[in-house]
Order: structure tokens, then sequence, then C-alpha cells
């Protein structure tokens, strides 16, 4: 009787066990994916900030603007020389 006890156990454990492994596997993928994902989100979140400021500068800033239309443009103002 006792071994029937022992065998019924091992079986309900390893039932038990063969249900749970595989959704705790998934679950330890999910959250490796979420860990990964705020990490894009903090980094998107970094990025817009810049692209605000950049955006306020561009706005409001005629010496940046002018640095920039020199630098990515190519401008140079009237009568000016460009030396390469």
């Amino acid at each position: 009787m006792a071994k029937k006890k022992l065998i019924f156990a091992f079986l309900a454990v390893a039932i038990l066990i063969a249900i749970y492994v595989p959704g705790f596997a998934r679950l330890q993928q999910l959250k490796e994916n979420n860990r990964m994902l705020e990490k894009r989100i903090d980094i998107l979140n970094k990025t817009n900030e810049e692209l605000e400021e950049e955006k306020k500068k561009l706005e409001t800033d005629p010496t940046y603007i002018e640095k920039i239309a020199r630098e990515k443009l190519g401008m140079v103002r009237k009568d000016e020389i460009v030396l390469r």
C-alpha cells in the first residue's frame, strides 16, 4: 500500500512538473523580453528629449540655425569665400 502511495505521489509530482516547467520557462522568456523593451524605451526617450531640444534651438536660436546651415548645407554668407 505504501508503495502505491509513493508511486502515486511521484506521478503527481511528475505531472505537476510537466505542466509548470514550460510555463515557467515562458515566463522567464517574457521577463527578459520585457527588460529589453524597457531598455529600448529608455533609449528612445533620451533620443526624443535630444530631438525636442534641437527642435527648440531650431525654432528660437538664429546662431544655431546659421551653424547648421553652414555645416550641413554648405551655405555661406554673401561675399564670403570658402576655403577647403
